[in-house]
């Protein structure tokens, strides 16, 4: 892979570029019975990041398959499958797709785009963290990042939820996403 430097960073040069799954986790976090916290993955998905002469005109794509939801629990998993949550029968894709790149501080940018989920898009905001490049043991190159966000998921139409004798509710209302992940040249 060819580099450049950009502001001081050691960035791919411009070109697309694809997830690499079997370096790529797509997580999530959510509270459970106001208490503790539940997480998750979601298995099957793809992706790829565009970047531009200029990075900050860069763009990303990315397309999650809803039935790949992982717990590690059968029950709650075919739960989050079914209507009152992800439908994934109706609703087989989460997608993402940026519009822009707002801003950046040394190795840290702030992307923001449309997320949707069962239909429903709403523009977020990323906390992309940019992990720089290497080659692997194998000589393909790669480079990584770290991505978060949080949203409420009742917004996009998950709503169901069950109050508790003690008060509150068992599933909470904001959803922390959390990606790790290497892509290599397209």
């Amino acid at each position: 892979m060819t580099t450049r430097t950009w502001e001081s960073l050691t960035i791919p040069a411009a070109g697309t570029y694809n997830l690499d799954a079997a370096h790529t986790t797509i997580g999530f976090v959510v509270k459970h019975m106001m208490v503790s916290k539940v997480r998750g993955t979601f298995g099957s998905f793809s992706g790829s990041v565009t970047i531009a002469d200029n990075p900050l005109e860069s763009s990303a794509a990315l397309t999650i398959k809803t039935e790949s939801i992982s717990t590690s629990v059968a029950d709650r998993d075919g739960h989050l499958r079914g209507d009152d949550f992800l439908s994934v029968e109706k609703y087989p894709e989460i997608t993402f797709r940026s519009t822009r790149v707002v801003g950046h501080k040394d190795d840290e940018f702030t992307v923001v785009g449309d997320l949707t989920i069962r239909d429903v898009t709403k523009e977020v905001e990323l906390k992309v963290e940019y992990g720089g490049v290497g080659t692997n043991p194998w000589g393909q190159a790669v480079w990584g990042f770290s991505i978060t966000t949080e949203i409420d998921r009742e917004e996009f139409g998950l709503t169901w939820n069950q109050t508790l004798e003690t008060g509150g509710v068992l599933v909470g209302k904001k959803v922390k996403i959390e990606i790790e992940g290497e892509a290599n040249p397209a």
